[in-house]
């Protein structure tokens, strides 16, 4: 099917009425969709919305939109995390978890945070063995 150059512009026309060409709507969508499914800091965010081709302008915009919770948003990823690394040595946990938080588009001082955090709840969660090693002669 070849559509001539009215029946190009009617379609242009209708998906501009219907918001399908405007880059704001669709930078608050992928927004949504990165907040919610996968947790994404607003450094990740910006990559993705760099990477579609949107305007810096528009990216801006809509990043201010967003609530300021990096730091609660990068907690409860760590808490649902560090459960499977708690039965590393620390500082191997610690590790692993904030690159898993830089990854997502955390900065160094929020993911640092958050990881130490859910990492020491763990630990005081954890019940210990009851098994006790002492020097013996």
């Amino acid at each position: 099917m070849r559509l001539d150059s009215a029946q190009i512009d009617d379609v242009l026309d209708e998906f501009g009425r219907r918001g399908y060409l405007d880059d704001g709507v669709l930078a608050e969508q992928l927004i949504t969709a990165g907040v919610e499914r996968k947790g994404q800091g607003r450094v990740a965010l910006s990559r993705a919305l760099s990477q579609r081709g949107i305007p810096r302008e528009v990216i801006e915009s809509a990043l201010s939109e967003l609530p300021d919770d990096d730091e609660a948003r990068a907690l409860e990823f760590a808490r649902t995390k560090a459960s499977s690394l708690a039965r590393l040595e620390h500082d191997t946990a610690l590790r692993r978890l904030m690159g898993q938080l830089a990854r997502r588009g955390y900065n160094g001082s929020v993911a640092m945070s958050a990881a130490k955090t859910a990492l020491a709840e763990v630990t005081r969660e954890r019940p210990s063995s009851g098994v006790r090693f002492v020097e013996s002669d």
